[in-house]
């Protein structure tokens, strides 16, 4: 496959789709483009018109093999002649306990660990506030600014942006409080410099002196922000908010949903800080795109609550287990985590002289490919540019490259491209975010 829409887009099965989809489906599920693909491979995807697009999305991160990977489709297709689904709690199968101790090895930290499978994201959050509550006998969580956690109850509370993800779903979940994030490029306390202690120091003393320590179950945070716009935590403030959970008891969330699993070039986020989380929640990368979701953590919080307090019934399925275990294999054998690295690198000396280029770019961010690129109507003032983005991401797919906005203030730019992105696509997709970059830049 190659990069081509020279019929137009959307064309004309996806325009009477998408009059389909306008019948059938409710105006709030949200679509960034008007296609509708019809099969994929790698980080090519082809839609129903016969346009080949080069994806820099990911499937919202969900794609990090990519499309097709031959290793998780021959797990698939073993696992599908045998079982499909088995609830867990019903009757046992090996592939969830075999998901769970390949979990427990590859988590960061020496010690005894255990696993619970769900099906997504936001129910992998529900479930690490259901055991950090239950195994601390406290009620407060703590979460931050610019934070994603899901669309469900508690993941929704726990999101900081109202709109679209909050307005109107209130009242939301109790006991939910937030704290400043410390945002480099818009620093909420201090400066750039030393924005992470100064962020670090006042979570200490709103939990000392407002919420008191003996009342706060968990701390739950993205090591790199994903919807809030690719934001990284500083070192300083991972290493401090680590030592402040461990000094008063209170369990350290550690959500890599869409960090985790090779993402920033390490297998998680967390590694880059050397900082050991207390439960790690994971899912989108985790089986290439079947539902699957995990919460990994310290042995003893894991069994804290009673015998059948967690699960559900698809939880752990079992095609979707054997495409993990595929995965987990491929991201701990092969040479993908190096690749990563070598991409990030690459995307960041092309993306980096664009900050004093172009007066649209006010910064460039990230780890390893996990990169955003923050738009601005003014660098004196960073005014958020939401329109320039939406017009640099519908440029791009105009020209048949799929790209996804982010941030607080939809104004950055995130790339997410599988990690088996061939060097020849990766590079002839950045060409054309940048000469979608310029040309906004020069229209502004």
């Amino acid at each position: 496959m190659t990069r081509d829409v020279s019929g137009g887009v959307p064309g004309p099965d996806s325009t009477e789709w998408t009059k389909r989809r306008e019948e059938a489906v409710p105006r709030a599920v949200f679509n960034t483009v008007p296609i509708f693909v019809d099969r994929g491979e790698g980080a090519r995807v082809t839609d129903v018109d016969g346009n080949t697009f080069i994806d820099l999305a990911g499937g919202l991160a969900v794609l990090n093999l990519g499309r097709n990977h031959p290793r998780v489709l021959a797990a698939v297709r073993e696992q599908v002649e045998k079982t499909v689904h088995e609830c867990f709690h019903v009757s046992m199968y090996t592939g969830y306990v075999e998901v769970a101790e390949t979990l427990n090895r590859l988590v960061p930290g020496d010690h005894p660990k255990k696993t619970m499978l769900a099906n997504s994201g936001a129910e992998a959050v529900e479930n690490a506030v259901k055991i950090a509550r239950y195994a601390t006998d406290r009620s407060a969580i703590v979460c931050f600014s610019n934070a994603f956690h899901g669309r469900t109850l508690v993941g929704m509370t726990l999101t900081a942006k109202e709109m679209p993800y909050k307005k109107g779903f209130g009242p939301y979940a109790p006991e939910i409080y937030r704290l400043p994030f410390p945002y480099e490029y818009r620093p909420p306390i201090g400066t750039s410099e030393t924005v992470g202690l100064a962020c670090a120091e006042y979570a200490a003393d709103v939990i000392d002196s407002q919420l008191g320590s003996e009342s706060v179950a968990a701390v739950i945070l993205e090591p790199v922000q994903g919807e809030g716009g690719y934001i990284p935590a500083p070192h300083d403030f991972m290493v401090a908010l680590r030592e402040i959970c461990s000094e008063r008891d209170i369990l350290f969330i550690d959500d890599e949903i869409q960090s985790g699993l090779g993402r920033t070039g390490k297998m998680f986020a967390a590694e880059h800080y050397d900082v050991v989380p207390d439960m790690i929640t994971t899912a989108k990368s985790l089986a290439s795109g079947l539902p699957l979701s995990a919460v990994t953590g310290l042995a003893e919080v894991m069994d804290a609550p009673h015998v059948a307090g967690l699960g559900g019934t698809y939880g752990g399925n079992p095609v979707a287990c054997a495409a993990a275990l595929a995965v987990l294999t491929e991201l701990s054998e092969g040479d993908l985590l190096e690749r990563a690295t070598r991409q990030g690198e690459h995307i960041r000396g092309r993306l980096d002289p664009l900050v004093d280029e172009l007066n649209v770019v006010g910064d460039v961010r990230g780890l390893g490919p996990m990169i955003g690129i923050e738009l601005v109507t003014d660098k004196r003032t960073k005014e958020p540019a939401k329109t320039a983005a939406a017009a640099v991401i519908n440029a791009c797919y105009e020209s048949g490259v799929l790209v996804l906005k982010a941030g607080t203030y939809d104004n950055v730019v995130r790339l997410m491209a599988p990690l088996v992105i061939s060097e020849e696509d990766l590079d002839e997709g950045l060409d054309v975010l940048i000469d979608a970059l310029r040309a906004t830049d020069a229209a502004a």
